[in-house]
């Protein structure tokens, strides 16, 4: 448990794996909840966007009203984590966007989508994330994207063998291509908690 305090939690449960994310947050101590709506959202400390298929959660955010309280939680300094799909949705530049597509922006990031091949082209790794302490981080990588720039105010968390950036920060925002919660890993959800304490 992070803190006796129990921080309301959001997960923005439109698509995607939104269950495991809650189960990850509720085992770290914290109150978690799905997201479907504006009022649900202006409950809550800090919020996770899930895997899923970032073009139906882009267009879903707009069918529920989402967008913009979205949009203006991420600028008023909400602390977010967004993994897989999540990663695009907070970047401000995005390559291989679908017709339409946009992102929710935040981090100053270019982000490729797919930038890992199809479904049967997922794996496996360990990481090395040295902000997350001396054991490797199990990543799962599944139609994963990935950071093909990162402006200044972005630090680099993990990159692949060859460079390739998978995991940054930029303030109270955090962006994995992988999905930790697949492997039981909680020290990225354990760091959105912290950021959201101590905000």
């Amino acid at each position: 448990m992070v803190s006796p305090i129990r921080p309301r939690i959001g997960v923005l449960a439109l698509q995607g794996d939104v269950r495991e994310h809650l189960r990850v947050l509720e085992d770290l101590g914290a109150e978690a909840v799905r997201v479907r709506r504006p009022t649900e959202l202006e409950g809550v400390r800090g919020l996770v966007l899930p895997g899923g298929e970032s073009s139906v959660i882009d267009r879903l955010t707009r069918t529920f009203g989402l967008r913009e309280p979205l949009r203006a939680a991420i600028a008023a300094g909400m602390p977010v984590y967004g993994t897989c799909a999540g990663m695009i949705l907070l970047a401000d530049r995005l390559e291989g966007a679908v017709a339409g597509q946009l992102t929710l922006g935040g981090l100053d990031v270019t982000v490729r989508r797919n930038a890992f091949g199809r479904q049967n082209e997922s794996f496996e790794t360990e990481l090395a994330v040295p902000e997350l302490g001396t054991v490797p981080v199990a990543a799962t990588f599944i139609r994963a994207p990935e950071v093909t720039a990162a402006g200044p105010a972005v630090s680099v968390l993990a990159e692949l063998p060859g460079g390739r950036i998978v995991a940054v920060e930029q303030g109270p925002l955090l962006a994995t291509a992988f999905h930790p919660e697949v492997s039981g890993e909680n020290r990225f959800h354990r760091r959105l908690l912290e950021r959201v304490l101590s905000s």
